[in-house]
């Protein structure tokens, strides 16, 4: 089976750093016409310099997702520029951290507008875009978080599993026009907002020791996953929320597979 995306357009949200950015990166590699969106100027700069070589067209906006009005400007622009849109990947997000009762409520709001509201103001500009043209992949980040919180993670959790809720109605809307909805759920993949990889030892092995595959995720498996997400093969998929976290708490206590593995010994594993 191969994938081909080339000659697609597709917008990221978030796509100047950290998944976002890689995120673009990969599909400009697989051929696809890329528009990255960001509020960070200087990152959106950074991203264009290293696209400079590349054979396949993109554009580099800076957008605050939130905002209606410049959301409405961009897919203008980007519909202008090139004719159709394909693939929408909303992958903007922010955390907020704090037990709920001392948790300020400017950042429960924020998280939310980034996290969900910011993901319907772009569908609900693009959806017209993909119906008119009989086709669209819009790819929605949720979290494992929305699957199992976390402590003092309640906005952050809240906005995720709402987002998963979100994609499985859109997806009901659209499928007459050929459009898929799905969200993907990414475990703990190492960026800018968590630090896995920057925590002591003693932490990084606590939170491994949860995973049935036991490393840390990658942008390549979000990308692995998108990238099949928004080709053909998964034309039949859709209202979706996908578990890329490497079996986290697939199972009650992952590690003793190890322990038992370390020791030579499969025979008492229960």
């Amino acid at each position: 089976m191969q994938i081909d995306l080339s000659g697609k357009t597709a917008i990221v949200t978030g796509g100047g750093r950290g998944i976002g950015r890689d995120l673009v990166l990969r599909l400009a590699a697989e051929g696809v016409q890329t528009v990255a969106l960001d509020v960070n100027q200087d990152d959106l700069d950074s991203l264009q310099a290293e696209l400079a070589s590349s054979p396949v067209a993109s554009l580099q906006l800076r957008c605050d997702v939130t905002d209606s009005a410049q959301i409405t400007e961009v897919v203008e622009q980007v519909r202008q520029r090139f004719g159709r849109i394909d693939i929408l990947v909303n992958n903007a997000g922010v955390t907020a951290t704090g037990p709920i009762d001392t948790l300020p409520e400017e950042a429960w709001r924020r998280c939310h507008e980034v996290n969900l509201t910011a993901v319907f103001l772009m569908c609900k500009a693009v959806v017209p875009v993909m119906k008119h043209q009989g086709f669209g992949r819009i790819l929605n980040a949720s979290s494992f978080a929305a699957i199992v919180p976390s402590v003092a993670h309640a906005a952050y959790a809240s906005s995720k599993a709402a987002v998963a809720h979100f994609t499985r109605a859109l997806a009901g809307e659209v499928g007459p026009w050929n459009i898929t909805v799905n969200a993907y759920a990414p475990g703990m993949v190492p960026t800018t907002l968590n630090h896995f990889t920057e925590r002591p030892q003693e932490e990084q092995d606590r939170l491994l020791n949860t995973l049935t595959l036991r490393r840390w995720g990658s942008t390549e498996d979000i990308g692995n996953l998108l990238c099949f997400l928004a080709s053909d093969q998964a034309s039949y998929i859709t209202g979706t929320l996908i578990d890329v976290s490497g079996g986290k708490l697939a199972t009650q206590v992952p590690s003793v597979a190890y322990e038992f593995a370390a020791a030579g010994d499969e025979s008492t594993i229960i």
